[in-house]
């Protein structure tokens, strides 16, 4: 083995650590990253830490460089940015889908670089982004839409983000909190609350994570509109309102995950492309908006459960590592 790294690990549901894991031995086509930055994503990792993905979801649910199995121990996370230090590319700074851990050993192949015009702080985002892109491409928006985003969270609020650059839509950011109205205003796009917001729209896109929101979702659609769902619900099945005028009006309601490229793009974009063109995207200043909090990592294990139980609002939260 290559020694040992320190984790963010959940020991066990509602309890987490910094623990100190084996790293692997570097082969010929790894890279050895010391990492700068993670981000935390606050609707998946609280699901994690808190032991609610379903036994039927274990297999999909994987990071890709998870180290242990739910419920826990389990060393998790996808959003991390930090400096190869050996192997192909050093010194370079990059992206990859590895935990909150100080060091990672993982294939060359897995890693992004990150442009020089976009900061390691804010390269963090690149996962985030990432499924805005997914999601636009599977709700293929058109010139002029009218288009709501309801759930002003990451996801949300980055789709918001990336759709305020297409030509004449109309796009209204819908949250239950005002406070998010300063996050839309940052990027460029309308705010409303959902009794406020404007109806008759094209597309709407749902990231909410609420059963209230899936049905404002399908309220604020026009005739044959779509509703394109973002949102993962975990162990809850919510209820969704498909009587009244549903049928009558010709409503939909559609899955996207960023798991896998959009099937409009999958034959001639990979994953890394995918990625690529996300880390472009955050040369953009205005997606600085999305990141709310900060953190040292030896802080995580207090901060994590603060998250969960909604006592630290916001929007990304990214951990600070020692030099």
């Amino acid at each position: 083995m290559a020694g040992t790294t320190r984790a963010f690990r959940v020991e066990a549901p509602g309890q987490a650590d910094i623990a100190d894991i084996p790293l692997p031995d570097r082969g010929p086509d790894d890279v050895v990253v010391r990492t700068r930055h993670t981000a935390v994503s606050r609707g998946t990792e609280s699901l994690v830490f808190g032991g609610q993905v379903p036994a039927s979801q274990y297999a999909l649910m994987r990071a890709p460089f998870q180290v242990g199995d739910f419920p826990g121990p389990v060393v998790y996370g996808y959003l991390a940015v930090g400096e190869v230090e050996a192997g192909p590319g050093v010194g370079r700074t990059v992206f990859g889908l590895y935990p909150h851990q100080e060091r990672a050993v993982v294939p060359a192949a897995s890693v992004v670089a990150v442009p020089d015009d976009v900061p390691a702080a804010r390269a963090v985002l690149a996962g985030t982004v990432e499924t805005a892109v997914n999601a636009l491409w599977d709700a293929a928006p058109r010139v002029g839409d009218r288009v709501a985003v309801v759930g002003a969270g990451m996801v949300g609020s980055a789709v918001a983000g990336v759709l305020a650059t297409f030509p004449g839509v109309r796009v209204e950011l819908v949250d239950v909190d005002e406070s998010r109205r300063a996050v839309a205003e940052a990027l460029g796009v309308g705010f409303a609350t959902p009794d406020a917001a404007a109806g008759e729209c094209d597309l709407v896109l749902h990231a909410s994570t609420t059963e209230a929101g899936l049905a404002r979702s399908l309220e604020l659609l026009g005739d044959e509109g779509e509703v394109v769902e973002l949102s993962w619900f975990g162990e809850n099945a919510p209820r969704v309102p498909l009587g009244e005028a549903f049928h009558s009006r010709r409503l939909a309601i559609r899955a996207s995950q960023v798991g896998r490229v959009a099937p409009a793009r999958r034959a001639r974009w990979t994953t890394a492309d995918r990625l690529r063109l996300a880390l472009r995207l955050l040369a953009d200043t205005r997606f600085e908006a999305l990141i709310t909090d900060s953190c040292a990592f030896d802080d995580l294990p207090t901060v994590l459960p603060a998250l969960a139980a909604g006592r630290r609002p916001g929007l990304a939260v990214r951990v600070d590592y020692g030099a």
